[in-house]
């Protein structure tokens, strides 16, 4: 006699089951949820008479995991956002209007250049607001970010756009210029030239020529910018030496107007980050996103 098949238990009971296991409370669980305390006691309850097994060690006023519900737990957790991710990329509308928030740097030098190419992708309007210094903070809303860190930010989406490098780089004319000794002949004779500052979160002059044993400048630097693109267009009118990161000044260095110097280059652990919550985009989109933008050629 062929024994009746297992009976998956209902979806409710699963929900209350995995929000009161990830919270360590029922009233949490309630709260989340929208039910009662007494109903998400009553699903785990159903859950475990359907499944013949002790979820909860329930005490007097906290509850613990049991060894068959700490088990069970991972395959909820990823059943659950399974389903999730999968509804939503089945079924779930494409946003027709995107929000991004960067600093004015990364606007102007790494997000405008890929504009056109982010609406195709999208399928959305686009809108674009910038931060002062200091906004480094990155909130989960409904806004498309682009923050500087190392990482492990609490977003469901997040890509790093790119590894950091950063090498002194100047205008041609600067090295056809000298700093008053005649031109510079070989693109490492450059630690005598005029440096540019810029506030900001990555190393500055001190901690690149410590790094490599460098000279440090003749004197303070004359200009300091509190952008760094304020600080790659100084550059380029040959006001002096800005250390910049790689990636972001990749154009000018194409196109001739910066020429980098020496062959010392420092990687740097933090990088521009592209962040989102669900709120902000959807799915669909955010995979579209971020598949173009790695194969950006800007």
């Amino acid at each position: 006699m062929q024994e009746p098949s297992f009976q998956l238990p209902q979806l409710e009971w699963i929900r209350a089951f995995e929000a009161a296991a990830r919270l360590g409370s029922f009233t949490a669980a309630a709260r989340e949820t929208g039910l009662t305390q007494p109903a998400i006691s009553q699903r785990i309850s159903q859950l475990e008479a359907h499944l013949g097994a002790q979820l909860f060690l329930r005490q007097a006023r906290t509850i613990t995991l049991s060894v068959e519900g700490e088990a069970w737990l991972p395959h909820v957790q990823a059943a659950l956002q399974e389903l999730s991710e999968s509804s939503e990329m089945l079924f779930a509308r494409d946003r027709t209007h995107l929000t991004f928030s960067a600093s004015q740097s990364v606007i102007a030098l790494w997000l405008i250049p890929r504009l056109s190419e982010v609406e195709r992708v999208t399928g959305a309007s686009i809108s674009v607001q910038s931060y002062v210094l200091g906004g480094q903070s990155a909130t989960l809303d409904e806004v498309i970010q682009i923050r500087y860190g190392t990482g492990n930010w609490p977003h469901h989406y997040q890509m790093p756009l790119y590894d950091e490098v950063l090498a002194p780089v100047a205008a041609p004319q600067l090295l056809a210029q000298g700093a008053g000794q005649g031109p510079v002949k070989q693109l490492g004779d450059w630690t005598a030239l005029p440096r540019i500052a810029c506030t900001g979160p990555r190393p500055d002059w001190h901690a690149f020529t410590r790094a490599f044993g460098l000279p440090a400048s003749p004197g303070a630097e004359a200009l300091r910018f509190d952008t760094f693109h304020a600080t790659l267009e100084a550059a380029k009118s040959g006001l002096g030496v800005a250390l910049a990161s790689l990636p972001l000044c990749a154009a000018d260095l194409r196109a001739g107007r910066l020429v980098q110097l020496g062959s010392e280059v420092l990687p740097h652990g933090e990088t521009y980050w592209l962040l989102a919550s669900k709120r902000a985009i959807r799915r669909r989109q955010w995979d579209a996103l971020t598949t173009a933008l790695r194969q950006s050629k800007v």
